[in-house]
C-alpha cells in the first residue's frame, strides 16, 4: 500500500504540473530531428504572431515540466512560450555521442526551426544557462535578449583543482545532482536550497518512487553531460556574447557559486547585468518563485534592468522613490 500511495503523489505531481502547462496554453510535441535525435517540447496550441517567443530551457534534475511550472503561468500571457526537454532529459534523447553543450544547443535551435521559431529570447536555468549561452553565441540572429540563471559559463577545468567549487570531484557531483537513492535526494535538496524542506517526513517509499518516476532515465548518458562540461574549459576559449544578458544568481549558491555569476558578467561586458536574490540557493526558480518571475518579466516584458539585489534594499527602494 505504501508503493501505492508514494506512486499516486508522484502522479499527482505529475498530473499538477501538466495541467498548468495545458491551462496555460501549450501542448505536448515530439519531433523527430532525423539523425537518431528526437526532442520533447511542450508548445504553444495555438501560436499568436502578436506575441514574441520565449524559450525557456531547464537544468540537471527533473524534466521540463517540473523545473518550470511555477513559473509558466507568468510568461506564458506575454510570449509564445517553448519549453523543451534536452536530451536524455523528460521524452528527448540521441543515439548520437556527442554530450557537449553546443551539441545540445544545436539540437534545441533545430527544434525551435521545426515549429518555425526564428526569432526568440531564452532563459536558461543552471545546466540549461551552459546550453542557452551556447545558442545565443552559435546563433546570434536568432535570440534577442539572454537570460543566464545560476550556470557557471565562465568556469574553468581549473576550478576544481583550485577549491572554488564546494564539491570538486566530478564523481561525487554526479552522484549528488543525479540521486539514485533517498539520502542522495534529500543531500541534493539540502545542496540546492537556502532553507531547505523538510523531507523527513516524507515516506522513504515515495522518495524511491520519485527518483524512478522522474529522474531515473538515461543516468550515465546525464552523468557524461556534467563531465563534458569543464572539460578542457578555459575562460579565453568562451565566446562573448553580444545579446542584452541578464545573469540571475542566488546569493547562497552553492552550486555554482556567486563568483562565477560576477565573472560571467565580467566576461560578457557592458552588455550584462547581474541581480542577486538575496537569502536563496541554487534552485530560486522553485525556492523562490515570485521573486525570479518578477526579474524576468522586468528583463523580458518591461526591457527594463532589475535591481543588483532582489528584493530591492531599502537604499535601492528609497533612491528609486527619489527619481519618481
Amino acid at each position: 500500500m505504501a508503493k501505492c500511495f508514494s506512486f499516486n503523489l508522484t502522479e499527482a505531481g505529475n498530473w499538477l504540473y501538466r495541467s498548468v502547462f495545458t491551462k496555460s496554453g501549450l501542448r505536448s510535441s515530439t519531433t523527430e530531428l532525423g539523425d537518431g535525435t528526437v526532442m520533447h517540447c511542450w508548445i504553444p496550441k495555438a501560436r499568436k504572431e502578436g506575441k514574441p517567443d520565449l524559450l525557456l530551457i531547464h537544468g540537471l534534475g527533473a524534466n521540463a515540466l517540473w523545473q518550470w511550472g511555477d513559473v509558466i503561468p507568468h510568461v506564458t500571457p506575454h510570449f509564445n512560450v517553448y519549453v523543451p526537454d534536452l536530451v536524455f532529459f523528460g521524452g528527448s534523447y540521441s543515439t548520437l555521442p556527442d554530450r557537449g553543450e553546443a551539441f545540445q544547443a544545436r539540437c534545441v535551435m533545430r527544434l525551435m526551426e521545426a515549429h518555425s521559431v526564428r526569432r526568440m529570447s531564452l532563459v536558461g536555468l543552471s545546466y540549461g544557462g551552459f546550453v542557452g549561452y551556447s545558442l545565443a553565441a552559435q546563433f546570434e540572429e536568432a535570440v534577442e535578449r539572454v537570460v543566464i540563471c545560476c550556470a557557471g559559463v565562465c568556469m574553468e577545468e581549473k576550478d576544481l583543482r583550485e577549491g572554488v567549487f564546494k564539491v570538486s570531484d566530478l564523481e561525487e557531483a554526479a552522484n549528488i545532482l543525479l540521486p539514485r537513492t533517498p539520502a542522495k535526494l534529500k543531500e541534493l535538496v539540502g545542496y540546492v536550497f537556502y532553507k531547505p524542506p523538510p523531507l523527513s517526513f516524507i515516506p522513504t517509499c515515495f522518495l524511491a518512487d520519485f527518483i524512478d518516476a522522474i529522474c531515473g532515465d538515461y543516468i550515465q548518458e546525464k552523468k557524461e553531460l556534467i563531465w563534458a562540461i569543464p572539460k578542457d574549459r578555459k575562460l579565453s576559449d568562451v565566446p562573448k556574447i553580444t545579446q542584452p544578458t541578464l545573469i540571475v544568481w542566488g546569493d547562497h549558491d552553492q552550486v555554482f557559486p556567486l563568483e562565477l555569476g560576477h565573472r560571467l558578467k565580467r566576461h560578457v561586458g557592458d552588455n550584462a547585468h547581474l541581480t542577486v536574490i538575496k537569502k536563496c540557493g541554487h534552485a530560486f526558480n522553485v525556492e523562490k518563485p515570485r521573486e525570479f518571475t518578477k526579474i524576468l518579466k522586468t528583463f523580458l516584458v518591461d526591457l527594463k534592468l532589475p535591481p543588483a539585489e532582489f528584493p530591492p534594499s531599502k537604499l535601492q527602494q528609497q533612491t528609486k522613490s527619489q527619481v519618481k
